[in-house]
């Protein structure tokens, strides 16, 4: 059990959208912090998964696949002002759901934002509308025409959401370490300000995830620590990173944006297939997936200052991620079967038998480097803490409480991201269950050793050039 004392009353009703690893770990945590009754939960998901575990809390349970057709009449009698719909689906439009909650009057809630069944793989559509660019921009436009109004927090699980509360406390960290004296940032013009004087150039999410199950992983088996339909969606989607002013050599496969702020690019790739290299602590140096993320955005975009209508600084920002081993080879089967999906799929949960995921964010370019932050939970640790959960789902369901007290305590905040929150309230609430938050200085670069045994054409003076980044 975790000594995290944070509890906050709720007078409304909880509606659960999908019911799935994330679902089932967070459902016990919010029993634990929210005032609430059991039976004024309802989760509404596609099929019986995790059916046995919320009657025994006592949870409603509605086996009903929402469409685009149906998503009305099924939410409409369970969704009221002042309710919550927590959403942790997938295959489901987040954007449909975010403007039906403000409908309503109720709380909204995500992890990531999801578009309908078929919206990542649909090949009619360009490589640019299936970017996670072009979901966030068409979700930050249902705040026009809005001032406030019920708080909906966009993409509030591990990564993204806890990553940019990370990057700020990295931020204020870095700032003390290297003798730089400035007050704690009030807005986003003084964050992004502070960035720029301490020199970052890249904020990489970096994640390695050491889990190891006792049985393995399966010919025609997609193996995952966390939702399997969601890697797999995520991991088929373009690779995309923020874009930062120091590069200096645009990627042969890359696309920009034509609209919005251009804060980001795309390749002509998926994610799944394009590795970059990064560091944490326990692992050192590895090649990463340049897995999509909506933070990997939403970052270089709160991170940039212009001057006169002029980008004048920007930081490059991606998620490079090393899952656990066994899911790494069902990517590797996955691709070689043209990116459809292997015929069974597990989630690992109970057969884990050791572990760690070790989660932060890696700020380079600085006086000192390169700095990462984060969380080293070991399974162990993560089934101390909580029920039904693994050391990765952990990080997620404790983020997604975090964000949900969050949203409750400030309910009238209208559409907001998790680099617009105030990044302390939501560590003090997910802090307990991220075992050792850690901050490491390093002296590793992604050039370290390169060139070596082949000959390669490198920016020698400045190593965190994405060009020196990227593994092809």
């Amino acid at each position: 059990m975790s000594d995290n004392a944070v509890h906050v009353t709720f007078g409304g009703k909880i509606v659960f959208v999908g019911f799935g690893s994330i679902g089932q770990g967070v459902l016990p945590l919010i029993l634990r912090h929210v005032g609430i009754r059991a039976e004024r939960i309802l989760i509404v998901t596609a099929d019986e998964t995790g059916r046995e575990e919320a009657e025994r809390y006592g949870a409603r349970y509605l086996v009903t696949p929402l469409t685009e057709a149906n998503f009305r009449s099924v939410l409409e009698p369970q969704l009221g002002a002042g309710d919550f719909l927590l959403n942790l689906s997938v295959d489901v439009s987040s954007i449909a759901l975010v403007r039906f909650a403000r409908e309503r009057g109720a709380l909204y809630l995500d992890t990531c934002i999801e578009p309908w069944a078929g919206g990542y793989f649909d090949p009619a559509l360009s490589v640019e509308n299936r970017s996670n660019y072009a979901l966030r921009e068409d979700a930050l436009a249902l705040r026009q025409g809005f001032r406030g109004g019920p708080t909906a927090v966009l993409t509030h699980g591990a990564n993204p959401g806890m990553v940019s509360h990370l990057v700020k406390r990295a931020l204020l960290n870095i700032a003390a370490d290297t003798g730089v004296r400035v007050a704690q940032p009030r807005d986003r013009a003084a964050w992004a300000r502070l960035a720029q004087r301490l020199g970052i150039k890249v904020i990489h999410v970096a994640e390695r995830d050491t889990q190891v199950a006792g049985v393995p992983k399966r010919v025609g088996e997609f193996v995952n620590t966390w939702s399997v339909d969601g890697f797999v969606s995520e991991g088929s989607q373009p690779a995309e990173l923020g874009w930062g002013t120091h590069e200096r050599h645009f990627p042969v496969d890359g696309g920009r944006h034509r609209r919005g702020s251009g804060c980001a690019i795309y390749l002509n790739r998926p994610g799944a297939s394009t590795r970059v290299r990064t560091w944490t602590p326990d692992a050192g140096c590895f090649h990463g997936f340049l897995i999509t993320h909506s933070e990997a955005i939403s970052l270089a975009d709160y991170y940039t200052v212009e001057d006169q209508g002029r980008v004048v600084y920007r930081p490059t920002s991606h998620y490079a991620y090393h899952p656990c081993d066994d899911a790494v080879l069902s990517v590797h089967e996955l691709a070689g079967r043209n990116w459809r999906i292997q015929d069974r799929k597990r989630i690992l949960m109970d057969e884990i038998v050791s572990g760690v995921d070790e989660l932060g964010v890696l700020l380079a370019g600085h006086a000192k480097n390169a700095y990462w932050y984060g969380s080293q939970l070991s399974i162990e640790e993560a089934r101390r803490l909580a029920p039904h959960n693994s050391a990765t789902s952990l990080q997620v369901t404790a983020a997604a409480l975090a964000g949900l007290i969050w949203a409750i305590e400030n309910p009238d905040r209208g559409i907001v991201e998790p680099d617009e929150m105030d990044f302390e309230r939501p560590l003090e609430i997910c802090g307990p269950y991220l075992g050792p938050l850690v901050g490491r200085y390093t002296d590793w670069n992604p050039l370290e050793r390169r060139g070596e045994l082949f000959p390669e054409d490198l920016d020698l003076d400045d190593p965190w050039q994405f060009k020196n980044v990227r593994v092809v």
